[in-house]
């Protein structure tokens, strides 16, 4: 969370056993009370993994440098329009499509190469077939 004293960056915790919306609402509380300067110590101690908007100031990459102790960190652009090749039943068409770049950096000595290239290639088949709206609201 960007604030005057500097980037903090508050844990969810549990993230892997909430849904989206779930993860959605840690993230707004978690930076309300950062920037109201009303988190505590361990709200920002013991992450694993960090994500990072970037994008929400108009970088379309960003390449993070990794916050030690942690093994990871994903660095998301800014959505964009662009047109794309997309599959269809008649073959292959151009299309405008909302895209974002991914920026993965990790740390070698806990995280392999090829699994954190599979990752990615994972989280992006997830959000390319996501259907979001419901568990958000929208």
């Amino acid at each position: 969370v960007d604030t005057e004293r500097g980037l903090l960056t508050p844990v969810v915790r549990d993230a892997g056993e909430k849904n989206i919306a779930q993860i959605a609402a840690d993230i707004a509380d978690l930076a309300a009370r950062t920037r109201d300067n009303k988190l505590t110590p361990d709200e920002l101690s013991g992450g694993t993994f960090t994500v990072t908007n970037t994008g929400s100031r108009g970088a379309l990459f960003d390449t993070p440098i990794v916050f030690l102790p942690q093994s990871a960190i994903l660095g998301t652009g800014a959505v964009v329009k662009k047109p794309a090749v997309v599959s269809g039943p008649d073959g292959d068409a151009i299309a405008i499509r909302s895209t974002v770049y991914l920026a993965l950096s990790y740390d070698h000595r806990t995280i392999d190469g090829a699994d954190a290239a599979r990752f990615l290639s994972q989280l992006r088949a997830r959000l390319e077939a996501g259907q979001f709206e419901a568990d958000l609201g929208i």
